[in-house]
C-alpha cells in the first residue's frame, strides 16, 4: 500500500500547543458537515496523529439540545481529544452552548466556525461575514474564551480572509481574537465569495503568521499531499496545517502526513483491492455511528466518488455504489472490482469535492456600510443561526 519514493522533504515543526493540550502532530481534521463523524475520525486516525474535529454543531441546536446535535458531539472512548466545533452568531446562545460542553463535560477542545460561505448563512450576517462587524465578533470570542477558560478548555477559531478581496478581515479578526485570549487561529485562504473555488492564498495565511508571532496560527486551504503541506510550512511559516476535502475518500493522507513529519519519504498508494476494503469499513463504522444500517448506507454513497477518483471503475458500478442500499449489496459490488489493479498515479491525487464557483457573497442590507451592527441588524442576527455546513 506504500511507495518509498525518494523525496529530501521533511515537516520540522514542533508539537502544536492548544493550552494544556499538545498535539504531537500539528495536523488538523477540518470539521465537515456530514463527513467528519466519528466513523470517518477514526479511519483517519488510525493512519496518524493529529487533531480530528467533530463536525459543526450550531450554539442554539446544542442548547436546545437537539438529538442529532448531540450525536454530532459524541466521540468514540478512545479519542484522546474531544474536539467540537461550534457554529453561532449571538454571543449569549454560544456562551450557554459551550457551559453545556464544559459543565457536562463533552469536550476537551472547542473550536468557533467564522468560514462557512453558504448564501443562506451570510445573507443573514453569519459564517465569513460575522468578522465585518467587529462588534460582534469580540463579543462572541471574549465570551467563548471565557466560558471555556472556567473548564481550562483550549478555543480556537477557523476563518477565512474576508467576504471578498475588497472586504477583508482577517487581519483584525485575527488580533481582536489573539487579544480575547484564543489557543490559536486557522485561516482558510479564501475569501467567502470564492467559495472554494480558485486558488488558495497562502500569502495570506504568511501574513496573518507574521502579525501574531505570540499564537499558532494554522494554514487551510489546497493541500492534498503531504507535499504540499510540506510547501504551505516553508511558505507561511505556520505551526500546523488543516486539512479538509484532501482527505476526502483518503483518510489515508493523515498517515502521509505523520510520515512527512518523521522525515519518512514512504506515502500511501493504495490498489483498487485495498480501497475497497476501506470503502467497506467505513460503512461498517458508520453503521456503528447511526445504529442504523439505512442510515449508514445512504452516507457511505457521497464518498463513493471520492474513493475511486482516477481508479478504473466503469460507469454503471459506480452508478450503483452510489445507490447502494445495504451492506449485503456493497459486499456484491466491491467484488465486482478488480482487486489487483494497481494505484493509478496523480489521476488518484489532487482536487478533489465540489469547488463551487465565485459569487457576490449574500449579504444583510446595508451590512458593508460600517464595521458595527445597526439596530435593525442586531435584532435580526440570531436568524442566521441555521444548521449548515462551516467552510
Amino acid at each position: 500500500m506504500t511507495s518509498g519514493a525518494a523525496t529530501d522533504t521533511r515537516l520540522d515543526l514542533p508539537p502544536l500547543q492548544l493550552g494544556a493540550i499538545t498535539v504531537k502532530t500539528p495536523v488538523v481534521l477540518a470539521p465537515m458537515a456530514g463527513i467528519t463523524n466519528t466513523a470517518f475520525r477514526r479511519l483517519c486516525r488510525e493512519y496518524g496523529g493529529g487533531l480530528y474535529v467533530s463536525e459543526m454543531v450550531t450554539s442554539r441546536a446544542l442548547v436546545e439540545r437537539n438529538p442529532e446535535s448531540l450525536r454530532i458531539i459524541s466521540h468514540d472512548a478512545d479519542e484522546a481529544v474531544r474536539s467540537v466545533q461550534l457554529y453561532g452568531v449571538d454571543p449569549v446562545t454560544v456562551g450557554a452552548a459551550i457551559r453545556i460542553l464544559v459543565e457536562e463535560d463533552r469536550a476537551d477542545h472547542i473550536d468557533l466556525n467564522f468560514g462557512c460561505p453558504v448564501p443562506k448563512v451570510t445573507r443573514k450576517g453569519g459564517g465569513a461575514a460575522l468578522p465585518w462587524k467587529l462588534d460582534l465578533f469580540t463579543g462572541i470570542v471574549q465570551t467563548a474564551v471565557r466560558e471555556a477558560s472556567r473548564g481550562g478548555i483550549p478555543l480556537t477559531i477557523k476563518m477565512r480572509k474576508g467576504i471578498d478581496e475588497n472586504h477583508l478581515t482577517f487581519r483584525e479578526a485575527g488580533k481582536i481574537a489573539r487579544d480575547s485570549g484564543v489557543a490559536a487561529v486557522a485561516l482558510h485562504g479564501r475569501t467567502a465569495s470564492q467559495f472554494y473555488s480558485g486558488t488558495a492564498d497562502w500569502n495570506a495565511i504568511a501574513e496573518l503568521r507574521e502579525a501574531l508571532p505570540d499564537i499558532p496560527v494554522l494554514g487551510n486551504g489546497d493541500i492534498w499531499s503531504a507535499e504540499d503541506a510540506i510547501r504551505m510550512v516553508r511558505q507561511t511559516g505556520v505551526d500546523g496545517v488543516v486539512i479538509g476535502r484532501g482527505c476526502q475518500g483518503r483518510p489515508w493522507l493523515f498517515g502521509d502526513l505523520m510520515n512527512a513529519f518523521e522525515g519518512d519519504s514512504t506515502r500511501h498508494q493504495p490498489g483498487l483491492g485495498q480501497v475497497a476494503e476501506t470503502v467497506y469499513r467505513h460503512a461498517e463504522l458508520l453503521v456503528d455511528t447511526f445504529g442504523n444500517e439505512m442510515m449508514a448506507l445512504r452516507d457511505i454513497r457521497k464518498h463513493m466518488a471520492w474513493y475511486f477518483k482516477g481508479y478504473v471503475v466503469g460507469g454503471e458500478l459506480r452508478a450503483k455504489l452510489a445507490a447502494v442500499p445495504t451492506l449485503e449489496v456493497l459486499r456484491e459490488l466491491l467484488a465486482g472490482l478488480d482487486a489487483e489493479s494497481p494505484y493509478p498515479g496523480s489521476d488518484a491525487e489532487g482536487p478533489r469535492g465540489r469547488a463551487g464557483s465565485p459569487k457576490k457573497t449574500s449579504l444583510p442590507q446595508d451590512w458593508l456600510n460600517s464595521r458595527a451592527l445597526n439596530d435593525a441588524q442586531q435584532a435580526d442576527i440570531s436568524a442566521a443561526e441555521v444548521d449548515v455546513s462551516g467552510g
